[in-house]
């Protein structure tokens, strides 16, 4: 949130390379086991855990960051990592741009659970990567913010005839502690409420389960029937019987980028 109000671009910045460095310091490493609480959490309640994470990637040296998504099994081991595809205007000045290693679905039930960050769930060829994989429990995950969710998440709903849980943050001013670095400034510089929140839940036919909740904290709860998917697919099929895969195809490139090979 701090590059948007703080003059972000600015190169060779003391003040944004101080904010760069507390960031990347904060942010999870996974192989030095940081998700483990959330792990453990996952494993004793028998849930599983979709969450965003600032990722220092020690495949590309430990000091890139990349937006990633983390799903997490209900025997609390990491089942996917996905790395967002495109920062999305202001955040490539923070983060690198991922890969389709993570494109993956896997079984939660009797569904099919796929999953991916913030604007990418615009991107169409993204989202049918998914369909075509069998999804019918789409998770988007957003840094905050209802004007992320409140169309978005219909639409993805409508076009996969999918359930689609959207999770948003809250962030206000006050709570940006003074353990960060410029925090004074910060408080001058960032608005009141630098993310409203918007998280919300969609039925496969477009319809709200949960409408986006705004400007408060809470825990969202549903019952979903995935019968209903079944019913919403009797007319589309994105990827069954309402495409043409003799005319359209989609290719996914799946090998993580690394920039280093080593050959003993």
């Amino acid at each position: 949130f701090w590059l948007e109000h703080t003059d972000g671009a600015r190169f060779d910045s003391a003040i944004q390379k101080a904010l760069f460095a507390h960031y990347a310091d904060q942010a999870v490493a996974l192989e030095r086991g940081d998700l483990d609480p959330i792990g453990e959490a996952a494993r004793k309640h028998g849930i599983t855990v979709v969450v965003g994470t600032i990722e220092r990637a020690a495949d590309r040296g430990g000091h890139s960051l990349y937006c990633t998504l983390v799903l997490i099994g209900a025997d609390g081991a990491i089942l996917n990592t996905h790395r967002k595809l495109v920062p999305t205007y202001e955040e490539r000045l923070v983060w690198s741009p991922g890969d389709g290693a993570g494109l993956r679905t896997f079984s939660l039930g009797d569904f099919k659970l796929g999953a991916l960050n913030c604007w990418e769930n615009w991107m169409p060829l993204a989202r049918s990567a998914l369909y075509a994989q069998g999804e019918d429990l789409h998770v988007a995950i957003w840094p905050g913010n209802i004007r992320n969710t409140q169309d978005i998440t219909r639409h993805i709903a409508r076009e996969g005839r999918s359930y689609v849980l959207s999770a948003c943050a809250l962030l206000r001013r006050d709570e940006i502690g003074a353990n960060l670095p410029h925090a004074d400034m910060l408080h001058v510089w960032l608005p009141e409420i630098c993310a409203n929140g918007g998280s919300c839940i969609a039925a496969p036919d477009g319809d709200w389960i949960v409408p986006p909740l705004v400007a408060q904290e809470n825990l969202l709860l549903a019952d979903l029937d995935p019968a209903r998917v079944r019913e919403e697919r009797q007319n589309f099929d994105p990827f069954g019987h309402y495409s043409r895969p003799d005319v359209l195809e989609l290719t996914v490139r799946r090998r993580r980028k690394t920039g280093l090979r080593i050959e003993e």
